[in-house]
C-alpha cells in the first residue's frame, strides 16, 4: 500500500530538520574545542607551558651586589664599606635519601650541629637553607663531595676595612639583606640594586640543564655607589679625640659634629659607645646602633643664648651695644629665674655679657625685648617664629640617616604657664633638639643667614659608572641678616676670648677666629621636673679665619666631675677638636 505523498513529505522535511539540527549542534561543539584550543595553545601558552614544567622548574634569585660606600681623604676618595663574597649551603630534601653521612660530612667542614643539618634536610620544602657565610675554602671542600641535593650558591656581604669607624653613620645591613640604621637605611633603595631571576630546568636528579634554551636569566642591577661629605682622616681623629674626652669628664657616652657651615655638609660625625658593623648580631644593648646625633633630641641649655641673642638682634629690639639693669633673677609666673653665683649679682650688663657670663637673667630680658619689655603673647609667638621657623627646631633636617628625630618646640598659645616655659626655652630648657639641628641652625646664623640643609652625600654613582654631585640645598636665606651674623661671630670671638682657660685653651690662637658658647643642661625626670645632679654638658662653636670655616657641636651625657658640665666637660673637647682642625685641615688665618 503506497503512502500519501504529503505524508511523504512531512517525513523528509522531518528528517531533514533532525539533520540540520544535529549538523548545528556539531559546528558548535567543534566550535567550542576550536575556541577552547586556541585559548589554552595561544592564549593561555605561557601559563600552562609553566604548570606542566612545575615539576622539573626551580627559580633562583640573583641578588644584586650592594653598592660601595666611600669617604674623602684628602683629594682622594677611598672606600669604607665594601662587599664580600661568601656562601649559602642549601639542600633540596628531595633528592637526599642518605640525610645521617650526609650530615656528618658537612659537619667535619663547617662545624656545627649535624643534627641539625639533618632536621633541616628533612624539611618538606624544595629549598634549604643549611648554613651561610662559608668561606671559599668550605665551599670547595663540599662541592668535592658530590653529593645530590646539595648546592652551593654565592651572595655578597658588607666588609668594613676601617672597622667600627663611623659606625652609626653608617649603619649595617641584616641577614635578609635590608640596610639598617644610618646611610644603609636612609639610602636602602638606592644601595640594594635590582636583584635577577634564573629559572634553571633541571632532570630528575635535581642537576641544572644549563644549555636548556627554556633557561631565563635576568642580569642583576648593581646597587650605586655613594660618596659621603666626610674625610676619613678628620673622622678618625675626632673619634679619638671624643673617647679621650668621654674618658676624662667619666661620661659614657656622648658626639661632636664638624659641620661645613656654608654647605650644610658633614665632615665629622662621631658617636660613642660605638661597634662593629660587620658583627652587629653580636650587640647585646640594641640603643648603640642609634646615631645619637640625629635621633637623640636634648636640652641643650645655655648654647641656645647664641640664638636668642640673634633673635633679638635680628628683630631689631636690642642692639650690640644694647645694655639694662639686671637684678640677678626676674619672677615669672610664681617662680624665680636666677643666674650661676659666679656671674657678679646685680648690676648693669650688656648683650655681650649676656653670653660671657652665661646670664640666664640676660636670655630672659632679650626675650622681654621681644614682647615689647615683658613676656607675652607676642614675645612668645616671635621667639617661636625663630626657634621653628627660622632655625627649624621641631622639624626633620632630611639627612641621609634613618630613625632622625625632630625634638620638640613648646606651642605658644597653648598650655599652661607658658611666659615661664618660654623663659626657660630662651637659655635651652623646656625645648628639645639634636646635636645636628642645633649644628644646622648656628650655622644658618654664622654664615650670614642661610640655612642649609645638612647632608651626609656628596654624589651618587649608577651601575654605567655615571656620577650624579648633590648639591647643597638652601632651605632659607634670611634665618638673620648678615649684620648680625657678624655681630654673633664678634660676641662669640670675645666669650671665647674671655674664658678660654676655663674652656681647657691655655693658649688661645689669636691669628684664627675661634668663638662658642658653654650649655650645661638639667636632665628632666620621666615623671616631671628635673635631677638636681644630672647634667647634660654642651658646647657649640666655630674656627676659621676672617669667617667661619667649620662648626663643631660637642655633647657630653652625664659627666661625673666637679664644675659646670659645658664648661669642664664639652668644651675641652671643643678646644682639641678645634686645634686640631687648625692644625690639619686647612683653616685660613685671619687675613688672608
Amino acid at each position: 500500500m503506497r503512502l500519501p505523498h504529503k505524508q511523504i513529505s512531512s517525513d523528509i522535511r522531518s528528517t531533514t530538520i533532525r539533520i540540520r539540527f544535529w549538523y548545528a549542534v556539531l559546528l558548535l561543539v567543534m566550535g567550542v574545542f576550536i575556541i577552547r584550543l586556541f585559548f589554552l595553545q595561544i592564549i593561555k601558552h605561557d601559563y600552562y607551558k609553566k604548570v606542566a614544567l612545575q615539576g622539573q622548574l626551580k627559580e633562583y634569585e640573583i641578588k644584586a651586589e650592594r653598592g660601595i660606600i666611600s669617604a674623602h681623604e684628602g683629594k682622594n676618595t677611598i672606600p669604607i664599606v665594601l662587599n664580600e663574597t661568601k656562601f649559602t649551603l642549601f639542600a633540596d630534601p628531595k633528592f637526599i635519601t642518605n640525610h645521617d653521612s650526609v650530615g656528618i660530612a658537612l659537619q667535619q667542614i663547617i662545624g656545627g650541629n649535624a643534627n641539625d643539618y639533618v632536621t633541616k634536610m628533612k624539611l618538606k620544602t624544595r629549598y634549604s637553607v643549611l648554613a651561610k657565610k662559608l668561606s671559599k675554602e668550605q665551599k670547595d671542600k663540599i662541592s668535592k663531595l658530590d653529593y645530590k641535593g646539595i648546592g652551593l650558591r654565592d651572595e655578597s656581604y658588607r666588609t668594613y676595612p676601617q672597622g667600627q669607624l663611623a659606625a652609626q653613620l653608617l649603619g649595617f645591613v641584616n641577614e635578609d639583606g635590608e640596610g639598617k640604621y644610618g646611610i644603609e637605611q636612609a639610602l636602602g633603595n638606592d644601595l640594594k640594586g635590582v636583584p635577577g631571576e634564573l629559572k634553571a630546568i633541571t632532570d630528575a636528579q635535581g642537576v641544572p640543564l644549563v644549555t636548556n634554551t627554556d633557561n631565563i636569566i635576568t642580569e642583576p642591577k648593581i646597587g650605586k655607589r655613594v660618596l659621603l661629605t666626610l674625610d676619613i682622616s678628620m673622622q678618625k681623629q675626632v673619634e679619638d679625640i671624643l673617647k679621650a674626652g668621654l674618658d676624662a669628664a667619666k661620661s659614657k657616652s656622648g658626639s661632636v659634629i664638624v659641620m661645613d657651615p656654608n654647605n650644610g655638609a658633614i665632615k665629622a660625625m662621631a658617636n660613642f659607645p660605638s661597634y662593629n658593623p660587620a658583627e652587629y648580631f653580636k650587640v647585646e644593648d640594641g640603643n648603640v646602633f642609634n646615631n645619637d646625633s640625629v635621633s637623640s633630641p636634648l636640652e641643650v641649655g645655655s648654647v641656645m643664648k647664641v640664638l636668642t641673642a640673634a633673635a633679638a638682634l635680628d628683630k631689631g629690639v636690642v642692639s650690640k651695644d644694647s645694655t639694662y639693669n639686671d637684678p640677678s633673677f626676674y619672677n615669672i609666673d610664681g617662680y624665680k629665674i636666677t643666674n650661676i653665683e659666679e656671674d657678679g649679682g646685680a648690676g648693669v650688663r650688656s648683650v655681650s655679657d649676656i653670653l660671657q657670663l652665661s646670664l640666664n637673667t640676660g636670655a630672659t630680658w632679650l626675650l622681654m625685648q621681644m614682647g615689647g619689655g615683658e613676656i607675652n603673647i607676642k614675645a612668645r609667638t616671635v621667639w617661636h617664629d625663630y626657634m621653628a621657623d627660622h632655625y627649624r627646631f621641631g622639624r626633620l633636617t632630611g639627612i641621609e640617616q634613618g630613625y632622625e628625630s625632630e625634638g620638640v618646640v613648646p606651642d605658644p598659645i597653648k598650655g599652661f604657664g607658658l611666659n615661664l616655659q618660654y623663659a626657660n626655652t630662651a637659655f635651652g630648657q623646656g625645648v628639645t633638639m639634636t646635636p645636628l639641628q642645633l649644628a644646622a641652625a648656628i650655622s644658618s646664623v654664622l654664615n650670614g643667614g642661610s640655612y642649609y640643609k645638612p647632608r651626609l652625600v656628596d654624589g651618587l654613582t649608577d651601575g654605567a659608572g655615571v656620577f650624579t654631585a648633590k648639591k647643597s640645598e638652601k632651605i632659607r636665606s634670611d634665618v638673620v641678616k648678615p649684620e648680625v651674623s657678624r655681630i654673633i661671630q664678634n660676641l662669640m670671638e670675645y666669650t671665647v676670648e674671655k674664658n678660654h682657660n676655663i674652656y681647657g685653651m691655655p693658649v688661645l690662637r689669636t691669628q684664627y677666629g675661634v668663638g662658642g658658647k658653654t650649655g650645661t643642661a638639667q636632665i628632666h625626670k620621666p615623671e616631671g621636673g628635673y635631677y638636681d645632679d644630672k647634667f647634660n654638658g654642651m658646647f657649640t662653636g666655630f674656627v676659621g679665619g676672617d669667617k667661619p670655616q667649620y662648626v663643631i657641636v660637642v655633647r657630653v651625657n652625664e659627666p661625673k666631675i666637679s664644675g659646670y658640665a659645658g664648661a669642664r666637660a664639652a668644651a675641652p673637647i671643643f678646644s682639641n677638636v678645634t686645634n686640631m682642625l687648625i692644625d690639619n685641615f686647612g683653616v685660613t688665618p685671619k687675613g688672608q
